[in-house]
């Protein structure tokens, strides 16, 4: 299936100059919904997972169904101030200036094996952050998975270390 079709451009959003990849076209169809999602779960193959993280807010949309599908429990990823229990936090740097992201200190256990999901891989801020709170808790990603990865702003270059996987390129 021809996931493209399914990606809306929006642009100068959510500022001038910048073209947002909207996915809600794909998830407004029940066939694209069904087969991004099964194409996000063979791209983690057979590999051991214990628990799938998944970044506000559209990261929200397949790592729980991921974790359903592979027997693991879902953690979410919040900005700063919206988890409600103790948690470990993570800042990283902005276009202009930095925001901190937040998961429950409880989230991952020593050892457990991770799946990292974003709907979108641009700069790899978000992404590098999510890693070192995984990292933190002790905790060892095993896929950096992306429904979308913007080549041209490079942010696979700040995923080196890991097994990095995206079903569209632009």
């Amino acid at each position: 299936m021809d996931f493209k079709k399914y990606i809306r451009d929006v642009e100068d959003f959510p500022k001038k100059g910048i073209v947002f990849k909207d996915i809600t076209p794909l998830l407004q169809n029940n066939l694209a919904i069904k087969a991004v999602s099964q194409e996000l779960l063979e791209s983690i193959g057979d590999q051991e997972v214990n628990k799938v993280v998944g970044m506000e807010s559209r990261g929200f949309f397949f790592a729980p169904w991921l974790a359903t599908r592979l027997n693991a429990g879902f953690v979410p990823v919040r900005k700063a101030g919206k988890l409600p229990f103790n948690k470990i936090s993570e800042s990283y740097a902005l276009e202009y200036g930095e925001d901190t992201l937040e998961m429950h200190a409880d989230g991952i256990l020593k050892g457990e094996k991770v799946v990292i999901h974003d709907d979108v891989l641009a700069t790899g801020g978000t992404a590098s952050a999510v890693c070192r709170l995984v990292e933190k808790l002790g905790g060892e990603i095993v896929q950096c998975n992306f429904l979308i990865e913007l080549d041209f702003l490079k942010g696979r270059e700040q995923l080196e270390e890991y097994n990095v996987r995206s079903l569209l390129h632009y």
